[in-house]
């Protein structure tokens, strides 16, 4: 097999091309990057005798994109909610029935279902949480509204000094909460506005990228990132300052979830490491790197108290109102946003 390498983090990592070729004891595993803990892969490892390689992304878009492409040599993948619906309709996942799984009985209500997989054949929750952003107290006197007015239309002391997420869906919803879009909309004229919103803050953002959010906040090489809760809890980790906002316009609420993907090659090792993962101390080592809630029924014993503590993580009940499922637009809306995106980046 012919090498290629990703980039994980800040480092480059050479690994083996997920081709056609397929061996016995292996996984291939392609995730979003800094989002799975590597001791608990090595437990896996150890426990199981199956070797793991991982591949990673930034994006839903780009996973899909790679498996359009005919990347089909992936035994594993990380979908958000809409992109299950998505896989699942344009057959890029496997029907593996996870109900039967033994360790299932361990998934806590609500996510024993979902709204794209209610029978729960093609997929399995890993984690959830929700998308706001995140600023640094101490970089301002007072707090800050919790508005998304803040990072849209920021305040003098953190112009140029934000971090976007490179992330069409999650800037484009976002910024459709803030202009009382629809953010499934099929309206040029509602995208325009979006565009509006987007634009007007481009001149103060100081780069758009979904990884290394926590490094970046830490290093204080910016003072406000758009970030997912658990990034936002371990970014307080490092600054205490750090808040994360529950902006009064809604965020978006969202769970990511395992899937095999369609013509993977280890097909009955992607379902040892899914029925694994259900077991209540490897997901909430999985919680307690990420920063994010698990589905799984159990693991509290084996959580992290601070998790608990952190509203970025636990929510206040006053914020629930707040939250906005994740969904899959039309074609035609993905379209109109996709055509947003583009403009918004060149």
């Amino acid at each position: 097999m012919k090498l290629r390498s990703v980039l994980l983090g800040a480092s480059a990592i050479a690994l083996l091309s997920v081709g056609s070729a397929k061996a016995d004891g292996e996984l291939f595993f392609y995730n979003w990057s800094n989002y799975f803990p590597p001791e608990l892969m090595e437990k896996f490892e150890a426990e199981t005798g199956i070797k793991v390689t991982l591949d990673v992304y930034d994006s839903n878009e780009t996973m899909l994109a790679k498996l359009q492409a005919g990347a089909s040599g992936y035994d594993i993948a990380v979908a958000s909610d809409y992109m299950v619906d998505v896989m699942i309709k344009e057959g890029l996942a496997t029907k593996f029935d996870a109900k039967s799984l033994e360790n299932f009985s361990n998934v806590a209500k609500p996510h024993d279902t979902m709204k794209y997989d209610p029978e729960r054949e093609y997929s399995v929750t890993y984690l959830w949480g929700t998308t706001g952003f995140t600023y640094d107290a101490a970089a301002v006197d007072g707090e800050l509204e919790n508005s998304w007015k803040e990072f849209f239309e920021p305040r003098e002391e953190f112009r140029g000094k934000i971090g976007a997420l490179n992330d069409e869906v999650e800037m484009f919803n976002a910024a459709s909460y803030y202009a009382g879009v629809e953010k499934c909309t099929e309206d040029p004229a509602e995208a325009q506005k979006v565009l509006d919103v987007l634009t007007k803050q481009k001149p103060y953002i100081a780069v758009y990228s979904s990884e290394g959010t926590i490094d970046r906040m830490s290093a204080r090489e910016v003072q406000m990132h758009m970030q997912w809760n658990g990034a936002a809890h371990r970014t307080k980790e490092s600054i205490p300052e750090a808040v994360f906002v529950y902006p009064k316009e809604g965020l978006t609420y969202w769970a990511d979830h395992f899937v095999i993907p369609a013509g993977a090659p280890n097909l009955e090792n992607a379902k040892t490491f899914i029925n694994w993962m259900m077991q209540p101390e490897n997901a909430a080592e999985a919680s307690n790197y990420a920063g994010y809630m698990n589905s799984i029924k159990g693991t509290g014993e084996f959580m992290d108290p601070a998790l608990n503590s952190d509203p970025a993580v636990n929510m206040p009940e006053e914020y629930a109102d707040l939250l906005i499922a994740s969904q899959n637009c039309s074609v035609k809306a993905r379209d109109l946003r996709n055509r947003v995106w583009t403009k918004l980046k060149n």
